[in-house]
Parts: structure tokens; C-alpha cells; sequence
């Protein structure tokens, strides 16, 4: 087996390590923002006006905003890994999802270091985060199409309702991001923060949540009714991880905020934008690419026999 052939059979881990590195990348810029570190390196691209790189002195926000960066390098050696590999592997839908991400790392970095360039504005960092909650939607959106079972499309019910999850879950990603550009984690001391009721926005946050598990207890039962077991696994997933995800999010309210909580909240979010990509697939037609994982995808689609 010669470098190539070698490199398109990992086309599968690769795929994972892209939709866990760009998971890791939010959870690890979230520990920049909550260790203060948002302006260890005050410029960008460069870590100071005379250098790319950090330096003692700069104490352990640089260190800590430095590496940071540096993990950006990790993230891009991934995305480029698997895209060879699906270039390799002659597979047409993956390749054209691991470029899309691959390209995005850069444009990732560019709206970092303009967050940097304007102090941790608050909008900005938004921004920032939300790009990342699409990236981490496009390596799920690879992983469905790799490996994931023969179905058809949902009735038209089950669609909508998806379809809402979809919608209603970007908003909530989005109304989280507002709460912490109102509450005291911005990154560093001295940055700016929205000027918003952190009691008012939160509020409306959650009760956007309200409202998402809802139509995800609602599309539970419509799988579940028609015995679409893929459906309701992926369903049901995603509804411990909203609650689990509201526990959190409810606990470090009360409690004022403690760092770890938060960046287990963020870490959340993570999953759960995973978790919307993945129902919104669920309910589209898909044909299995991979065989050798029939027992699943036999079960899962409620077959005797593995799926071919």
C-alpha cells in the first residue's frame, strides 16, 4: 500500500480529528477569554509590534494567548490532512467538505486577529464564535455522509420540525453569545463590554432554550411514532445533551459565573451545534458510503441484514 492509498484509509479518523480539533479550538479560546489572556498578545498577526512570538515578560497571558495561536496551526495540519485523503480516496462530497473547512481556518485566524485589533469587541468576538459553531457543522455534515445509514427522506412533519431545531438552535448559539459579551469574562480588564442587561438578555436566552427543547421532545415523539430508529437515536442524543447543556448554563448563573462551568458551557455549545447538524441530516435522504459498518446502519434502519 503505497503513501496515497494509506493516507485515504484514514479518511475516517481524520474526519473525527477535524470535528474534535474544531471542537478543542472553542474550548481552548474559551480559556484564553476566562484566564484574562484576550490581549496577551496585544497586536496581530504579530504577538507584539517587534515579534511573531511571545515573550517572557509578557507573563502568562502571552503564553497563554501564544499557544492559543499556535494550536491554529494544529487545526489547519488536520483540516489538510483529511483533505488528501478524501482527494485520495476519490470521494467527491468529502473532499468538497474538508476544503470548505480547511479554507475557513484562515478566515477563522482573520477574524481572531481582528478581535484582537479591536480590543475584544464584543461583537466581533460573536462573530468569531459563531464561525466556529459552522465549522464544527461542516466536519459533522462530512461524518454523516461517511458513515450514517441508508434512509429516505422524513415526512414533511419531521422535516419542519427539524428544520425549527436548525433555526431556533442557531438563535440560542447566537443569544449566548450576547450574555457573554454582557457579563464580566470579556478577555481582559479593560475591554468593553455590550452594555446589555447580562438578568434581561439571559432571560430571553433562556427561553429560547424553552422553546428548543420543545421542538426537539417533539420531533422525539414523531420518530419514535413512525419507528425511525436512526431518527430517534440522534433525537434523543441531542435532547440529554440540551439538558445536560441547560443544568450547566443554569448552575453557573446561579452560582456567579465560576470559570470551569463556563468553559464547560462552551464545550456544550460545541456538541450541540454538532447535534443540530446532525438532526437536520437525519431527516434528508442519504445513501450509506461505507459498508463495512453495516451491523449499525442495519439496525438503524430496522433491516435483518447488513445495509450494502
Amino acid at each position: 500500500m503505497d503513501l496515497k492509498q494509506r493516507l485515504a484509509s484514514w479518511l475516517w479518523p481524520l474526519a473525527v480529528a477535524n470535528l474534535l480539533a474544531n471542537i478543542g479550538i472553542v474550548v481552548t479560546g474559551a480559556a484564553v477569554r476566562l484566564t484574562g489572556s484576550g490581549l496577551g498578545c496585544p497586536t496581530w498577526p504579530k504577538c507584539t509590534d517587534e515579534s511573531y512570538t511571545t515573550h517572557p515578560s509578557m507573563g502568562i497571558h502571552g503564553a497563554i494567548e501564544f499557544g492559543n495561536r499556535m494550536l491554529t496551526f494544529v487545526l489547519a495540519a488536520v483540516a489538510i490532512a483529511c483533505f488528501f485523503a478524501a482527494l485520495w480516496a476519490k470521494d467527491r462530497i468529502s473532499t468538497r467538505y474538508s476544503l470548505i473547512v480547511a479554507l475557513g481556518i484562515p478566515l477563522q485566524a482573520v477574524i481572531g486577529g481582528i478581535t484582537v485589533l479591536t480590543d475584544l469587541n464584543p461583537w466581533v468576538v460573536s462573530l468569531h464564535f459563531l464561525a466556529s459553531m459552522l465549522m464544527v457543522m461542516l466536519c459533522l455534515a462530512m461524518l454523516d455522509h461517511l458513515r450514517s445509514p441508508t434512509r429516505s427522506a422524513a415526512p414533511a412533519p419531521m422535516r419542519l420540525t427539524a428544520l425549527a431545531i436548525m433555526v431556533v438552535g442557531w438563535v440560542t448559539l447566537y443569544l449566548g453569545t450576547i450574555v457573554t459579551g454582557a457579563g464580566p469574562h470579556a478577555g481582559d480588564e479593560e475591554a468593553k463590554r455590550n452594555g446589555i442587561d447580562p438578568a434581561l438578555i439571559s432571560q430571553i436566552h433562556a427561553a429560547s432554550v424553552y422553546v428548543l427543547v420543545a421542538l426537539t421532545v417533539l420531533l422525539l415523539v414523531l420518530a419514535a411514532r413512525a419507528k425511525n430508529r436512526w431518527l430517534t437515536v440522534v433525537t434523543a442524543a441531542l435532547l440529554g445533551l440540551e439538558l445536560l447543556q441547560g443544568v450547566i448554563g443554569w448552575s453557573q448563573y446561579v452560582l456567579d459565573l465560576p470559570v470551569l462551568l463556563v468553559a464547560l458551557h462552551m464545550l456544550g455549545a460545541g456538541l450541540l451545534a454538532a447535534g443540530f447538524a446532525r438532526i437536520f441530516l437525519a431527516v434528508r435522504p442519504h445513501t450509506a458510503t461505507h459498508s463495512h459498518h453495516g451491523r449499525l446502519l442495519a439496525w438503524t434502519s430496522g433491516q435483518d441484514s447488513p445495509t450494502t
